[in-house]
């Protein structure tokens, strides 16, 4: 019975088979803490930035600190554009999970239109998700009331204090300040995303978006530590950024109010440039806007009101309208006749009120019906006889014509430092040629030696050219920046005037000739701004000019003054001049649309305006209606370039 037991029970066996177990679970023990720690080695170790970034990131967060802009004064220091505090909504897409479903909730709380959420998900796709976005600026204290009752219903949503801007002269130069306004769809695919981190509005026109690389600054960046909600704890670092630079513009804002009140109810433009360095002293464009609208976001509505407004306030007149400049123009022209050796000084023509081509039996007619006799180059400035410029301009032929008023930049951009400027025309063979597959025809250069025609520029360009014959061929471009401030140095660094490439006379002394004839408009008894010159304390030269808005037939031109015109077809009333003559300081162009004539109504602008900035008042008072209320008397008597011809 022993024996078969021990058959039964194999001891060595088992002892065999437990080593081999024990083995196999030490060797798979062993091999499992291998693979532990090498995996340790590798998290610890090998990827220890990378795992200590992760699990930084899970309780810090990267937000980008917006600069603050750069404020912008006038010559005198008064503020034209600065910041006040602001509310605005930021989202952070990695915390606040799916973004529709998110933003579908807030639009219960806080009004969100379409273009707020198609420009923050244009944001959105090139921010990383780990970092804020500006979804709406300037939120009211009422919305900010309603987000903070419901917060916690928002995961990675936050409202944070920023800045906005303020410009607290309001209508006041918007044209030339501009504004600035949300960063749209388009716009966000051609900026550098780094540079506007945390921004959500740009320059849209004017000052602040010429100078927007300026004004805009640098953005910080600060960490913050969060909780599992994403719900801020602490500050952990702060990167400084740099503010924008402060600009010092060459306005002056008192000069600039003066100018917009002489125009009164009247649309218009007005330039003043000082022509010693260029620098633009006042520029109105009128009817204005308030550029608060748009810095604090403008409804489709009011937008939709200014764009179908027939007054036109969006519309920069200064830079953007282009107009006949009319007799504004004779001056330029008695230059060119006697630079090119075709008319001397004591030359005459005879005026009796009409001029005929050779050979022609259209009538091209004078301002002033009767005709104003004979008249030499002074008396043809200085009465503005449209019969002694038709001669002139017979005599000098479309092609000399056209290269003396290009020198004097009539038909292209003057290149002033703002955006948006339109060139006008100059008329050529080869523009008709190109343009209308047409020759060119000699009535058509009669209009050109008056202004008319073609023939177009704009204020801007009226002032440039007032402000190169004052400086006798010389000149700068025009600019409107004065100087940079750093904000935070204060370092200021001026803006160096750029010079235009001088007009050379082969006889200087024609520029004498010329101004001469500009003085006697001003300051001689029958010149055509006699009234506004002949009792001022500095020395004004000047010409006046009447721009015809509507063409009529000839037998209508005497009908014309009897009968009552529409305002929108009166004449554009022009005006160009610079004080003091012998030492110019100032050079003014003057628009007002459908203000019916230049010496009546464009002239006492100007006065007004020279009056301020060389003599820190205005002097003049005519004692008649305000400018608002000057307009033309379709029953008075015509004035200088009332009758414009059919170029054929």
């Amino acid at each position: 019975m022993g024996q078969r037991r021990e058959k039964f029970k194999d001891l060595h066996g088992e002892k065999n088979t437990f080593l081999n177990r024990a083995v196999f679970a030490g060797v798979t023990c062993l091999a499992l803490a291998v693979v532990l720690v090498a995996r340790l080695i590798n998290l610890q170790v090998m990827n220890h930035d990378y795992y200590s970034t992760r699990a930084d990131d899970n309780r810090m967060r990267i937000t980008p600190v917006p600069p603050v802009r750069g404020l912008i004064y006038d010559r005198n220091g008064t503020l034209l554009a600065e910041n006040r505090p602001a509310f605005v909504l930021e989202v952070t897409p990695e915390q606040a999970g799916n973004l529709d479903d998110a933003l579908k909730s807030l639009e219960s709380v806080i009004a969100l239109t379409p273009k707020d959420i198609a420009r923050f998900k244009e944001r959105v796709r090139k921010t990383p998700r780990y970092r804020g976005v500006p979804l709406r600026n300037n939120l009211s204290m009422e919305e900010v009331a309603r987000y903070e009752i419901n917060r916690h219903d928002f995961h990675g949503i936050d409202v944070n204090a920023g800045l906005t801007r303020n410009y607290p002269l309001s209508l006041a130069a918007s044209h030339v300040v501009g504004y600035v306004g949300a960063i749209n769809e388009e716009e966000l695919k051609e900026l550098d995303s780094a540079q506007y981190q945390g921004l959500i509005q740009m320059g849209k026109v004017g000052v602040e978006k010429s100078q927007e690389e300026l004004l805009r600054g640098t953005p910080g960046a600060k960490i913050i530590e969060a909780n599992a909600y994403g719900r801020p704890l602490r500050e952990l670092d702060y990167r400084k950024g740099a503010p924008g630079k402060n600009l010092y513009l060459s306005l002056d804002s008192k000069v600039q109010a003066v100018a917009e009140a002489a125009l009164g109810d009247l649309n218009g433009a007005i330039v003043a440039i000082d022509p010693r360095n260029g620098e633009v002293i006042a520029m109105v464009s009128k009817p204005g806007f308030d550029p608060q609208l748009f810095s604090e976001g403008v409804d489709a509505v009011t937008y939709k009101a200014l764009n179908t407004d027939p007054n036109r306030p969006l519309f920069n007149r200064a830079l953007q309208g282009t107009y006949p400049p009319g007799s504004t123009v004779k001056p330029a022209m008695a230059l060119a006749g006697l630079e090119f050796n075709v008319v001397a000084p004591e030359h005459k023509e005879f005026c009796k009120g009409e001029y005929m081509l050779p050979g022609s039996s259209r009538k091209y007619r004078c301002w002033k019906r009767a005709g104003h006799g004979w008249m030499d180059m002074t008396q043809g400035v200085m009465k503005s006889c449209d019969v002694y410029f038709y001669a002139l301009a017979n005599t000098l032929g479309v092609d000399r014509i056209y290269e003396a008023m290009s020198g004097f930049g009539l038909g292209k951009p003057t290149g002033v430092d703002l955006p948006l400027e339109k060139g006008g025309l100059m008329p050529s063979r080869e523009w008709k040629r190109r343009a209308r597959k047409e020759n060119w025809y000699p009535g058509e250069t009669l209009n050109i030696g008056i202004g008319q025609g073609y023939m177009t520029t704009t204020p801007m360009q009226l002032a440039q050219m007032a402000a190169r014959i004052a400086m006798r061929g010389g000149g700068f471009k025009p600019h409107i920046v004065h100087s940079t401030e750093d904000a935070l140095t204060k370092v200021v660094t001026l803006v160096k005037p750029e010079a235009l490439p001088p007009i050379v006379l082969q006889n200087p002394k024609n520029w004498d000739a010329v101004i001469s004839a500009m003085e006697g408009v001003a300051q001689l008894q029958g010149g055509t701004a006699y009234k506004i010159g002949h009792d001022a304390p500095y020395r004004i030269a000047a010409k006046t000019g009447t721009a015809q808005v509507a063409g009529m037939a000839q037998n209508e031109a005497k009908a014309r003054a009897m009968e009552t015109i529409p305002v929108h077809l009166r004449d554009h009333a022009l005006f160009i001049a610079f004080a003091p003559a012998d030492d110019p300081k100032i050079a003014v162009g003057v628009l007002a649309e459908h203000g019916g004539h230049g010496a009546s109504v464009a002239a006492p602008i100007a006065r007004k305006l020279m009056d301020m900035y060389l003599l820190g008042e205005v002097r003049y008072r005519d004692g008649t209606e305000p400018v608002a209320a000057v307009v033309a008397d379709p029953n008075a008597a015509p004035t200088e370039d009332d009758d414009i011809n059919d170029a054929r």
